[in-house]
């Protein structure tokens, strides 16, 4: 087995390291909702990246105690309703300490559906009720197998904390190239959404 050997000894005179993933994730795209009926991310979804990160920060709907949702598209948002399964857990604690639990929720998982799926549940309205998180969508240009994906939040809901986990896949060997955020029912009266790529 040969030995390589840098001529420059140093790795301050190294000029490049092209070889080398950063594994960063590169912001491509901010949106901020306004009485918004949904927020859609229909360009920059291609195979420029393996991972697609999604950054929900002070999410806070018109309605009380909703769900913020996504859905899908194949065709650059022209429609949306990929089949997908998926699954969910939650804990939760009381701020007077007098409930707590951690479980499986049946009621927001989906089975070969056409639904949004979750990616939080029951975020408040009140004026300092809002939800946050982050959802991954892995590589969701392959046409060889279907998309996974997965989400974790932090919401308040009333004198509640939660914690929420959800996951699933898409099932389609199509691309994806449109991902839309929105509430179950409602506008998205406030709130940020940033979709980053990863290599």
């Amino acid at each position: 087995m040969a030995i390589l050997k840098h001529n420059n000894n140093s790795i301050s005179n190294v000029t490049s390291f092209a070889q080398v993933p950063s594994g960063s994730p590169v912001l491509l795209s901010t949106a901020t909702a306004s009485a918004s009926s949904s927020i859609s991310f229909t360009s920059g979804i291609d195979s420029t990246y393996d991972v697609y990160y999604f950054e929900f920060i002070n999410i806070h709907p018109a309605s009380d105690q909703v769900d913020l949702v996504t859905l899908y598209s194949t065709d650059g948002g022209s429609s949306y309703g990929i089949t997908k399964t998926t699954t969910a857990f939650q804990a939760y604690h009381a701020e007077g300490d007098f409930a707590q639990a951690l479980s499986y929720n049946t009621g927001l998982d989906l089975a070969q559906s056409t639904s949004a799926s979750r990616v939080t549940s029951d975020i408040g309205n009140e004026n300092d009720e809002d939800g946050n998180g982050f959802l991954y969508l892995f590589n969701p240009s392959s046409t060889t197998y279907v998309k996974h994906f997965m989400s974790r939040a932090s919401i308040n809901n009333g004198a509640y904390a939660q914690d929420e986990f959800f996951a699933g896949y898409l099932n389609t060997t199509l691309a994806i190239n449109a991902v839309k955020f929105q509430m179950i029912s409602g506008n998205l009266d406030s709130g940020t959404i940033k979709m980053y790529g990863i290599k």
